[in-house]
């Protein structure tokens, strides 16, 4: 019989496994899930007011298509923050550092391993705020400007029904796939 040994991760060790995870803060997934949401209905304005097709009729496809566009836009956000967040902290290193440690030098009761974690947050803290917002900033630009390419120039003489669908949802999914690939 083998006896498994459960040790328990320290709270530093569990704040660096946290750091480098793909997984994001809820803060951060809903606004993500929030910014997708506003770009995912665009479209329905898009093709309401240009495509001429009716509001009411076509309620039933705007909704499922939004949430459908809504959740692979998020998707592509989080993988766009997480290549993206590494390669942040990476460049910003010295100069957060330096910012750092000169806040830092006043204080002679600090330790030098406290001083560390203390420019490694912050490190991590700056790197992930570029990294959201960069990803929110890219995803979006590329989302709408396949959106217009499928809409207006590969699709256009498609009914606005099929061309709406088509659209929205090989925009999402190429952007979604797209941000699989690694850096």
């Amino acid at each position: 019989m083998a006896v498994t040994k459960k040790t328990k991760l320290s709270r530093e060790e569990e704040l660096l496994l946290q750091d480098f995870s793909r997984n994001v803060s809820t803060k951060s997934s809903a606004l993500f899930y929030g910014n997708a949401l506003i770009v995912s209905a665009i479209p329905i304005w898009l093709f309401w007011r240009i495509h001429q097709m009716d509001l009411w009729q076509s309620a039933i496809l705007f909704v499922v298509f939004s949430l459908v566009s809504t959740y692979l836009v998020a998707y592509a956000y989080k993988n766009v923050k997480f290549v993206l967040k590494h390669y942040i902290a990476q460049k910003r290193e010295e100069g957060i550092t330096k910012e750092m440690m000169s806040k830092l030098s006043e204080d002679k009761e600090m330790t030098k391993k406290e001083k560390d974690e203390r420019v490694l947050w912050k490190k991590n803290e700056v790197a992930d705020y570029e990294a959201t917002t960069f990803s929110i900033f890219y995803n979006n630009a590329l989302y709408l400007v396949l959106l217009i390419v499928f809409s207006f120039y590969i699709l256009k003489n498609f009914n606005p029904s099929v061309n709406y669908v088509l659209s929205v949802g090989s925009s999402a999914g190429l952007l979604a796939l797209f941000s699989t690939s690694s850096k």
